[in-house]
C-alpha cells in the first residue's frame, strides 16, 4: 500500500487530546504546520519532567534571572553559581545521571529566562483540537512524515509503566526533527545565518554581551522571505545560543541516555 505524502501528529494522553494531518505539501504550508507542531510539543515537555526535576522551582529561578537586559540574563545563565542552584532542583543522586538531567533542566531554564525578553515560539500557535482519528486506541504520541526523501516515524504507546520522562524524550526528539526542517521549507538562509555568527568561536565571559548584541541586531529581512521573518529570528537565536553553549531546545539524547542508564 502506497503511503501518500503527508505530515501527521496525534497526542492522546489524559486530558491532552490533539491531532492534525497536513496533506497539501506546498513548502509554505509545510513550514507553517511544522512550526505549529514545534510549539505544541516543546511547550508540553516540562509537564512530563516533573518526576525527575522540580519544574516549578526551575521556573521560579528563571524569573529571578529574568530582570535586567538580555545580555545580563545570558551572563547569569552561563554562571557556575546558576548551575549549582539548578542542580538543587534535580531529583537524582547519581552524579552521571544527574548531569544528563542537568542538560535538560538547563534548556528549561534558558527557555523560561529568555521567554520574557525574546520571542522563542513561532507565531502559528499550538494544536488545540483532535481533528483526525487517532491511529491507535491506546494513549499515545505519534508523529509521521513523508515528503520526498523525508520519511519520519516517531511514536510512543503510553501505559501505566511508561516513565513520564520517556514522553518528554519523544516530544523533544520530535521537536528536534521539526526545528531542522522548518528553515528548509520556509526558505531561510541557514548558511548565511551560520556565517553571521561565525566570528564567535570560543566565547569568553567578557565577550558574551557582544554575542548577544550581534543576535539582537540580526538583520532578519536579509535572510528570509517576509512570511517567515519571525521563524528566521528564532533560528538565529538558536544558532546564537549554540555559540555560547546554551540550548533553546530540550536535548532528547540526554533524556534517552538517562532512561537507558536509570
Amino acid at each position: 500500500m502506497k503511503v501518500e505524502d503527508h505530515i501527521m501528529f496525534t497526542a492522546v494522553h489524559g486530558d491532552w487530546k490533539v491531532g492534525e494531518r497536513l496533506n497539501e505539501m506546498e513548502n509554505e504550508k509545510v513550514a507553517h504546520f511544522l512550526a505549529k507542531l514545534s510549539n505544541t510539543v516543546s511547550i508540553k515537555v516540562p509537564a512530563y519532567l516533573t518526576e525527575v526535576m522540580d519544574v516549578d522551582g526551575i521556573v521560579n529561578l528563571a524569573r529571578d534571572l529574568g530582570d535586567g537586559e538580555v545580555s545580563d540574563v545570558v551572563v547569569l545563565l552561563k554562571s557556575p553559581g546558576t548551575s549549582r542552584k539548578l542542580g538543587q532542583f534535580i531529583h537524582e543522586d547519581d552524579k552521571k545521571l544527574k548531569k544528563l538531567l542537568l542538560d535538560v533542566a538547563k534548556a528549561l531554564l534558558v527557555r523560561e529566562a529568555l521567554s520574557s525578553k525574546l520571542q522563542i515560539t513561532y507565531p502559528e500557535g499550538v494544536l488545540t483540537e483532535l481533528k483526525v482519528d487517532p491511529p491507535f486506541e491506546e494513549e499515545h504520541i505519534n508523529f509521521t512524515a513523508k515528503h520526498g526523501k523525508w520519511i519520519a516515524v516517531r511514536r510512543l504507546i503510553i501505559d501505566d509503566k511508561t516513565p513520564m520522562a520517556d514522553v518528554a524524550r519523544l516530544l523533544a526528539a520530535i521537536n528536534e526533527s521539526l526545528t531542522l526542517k522548518i528553515p528548509v521549507y520556509a526558505g531561510i538562509d541557514v548558511e548565511g545565518i551560520e556565517g553571521y555568527f561565525s566570528e564567535f568561536k570560543k566565547v569568553k565571559k567578557a565577550d558574551l554581551p557582544k554575542v548577544v548584541e550581534k543576535c539582537l541586531e540580526f538583520p532578519v529581512e536579509e535572510y528570509a522571505p517576509s512570511e517567515f521573518v519571525e521563524h528566521a529570528r528564532i533560528y538565529a537565536l538558536r544558532k546564537c545560543l549554540e555559540r555560547i553553549s546554551l540550548s533553546l531546545d530540550f536535548p532528547a539524547k540526554s533524556l534517552e541516555k538517562y532512561l537507558e542508564k536509570k
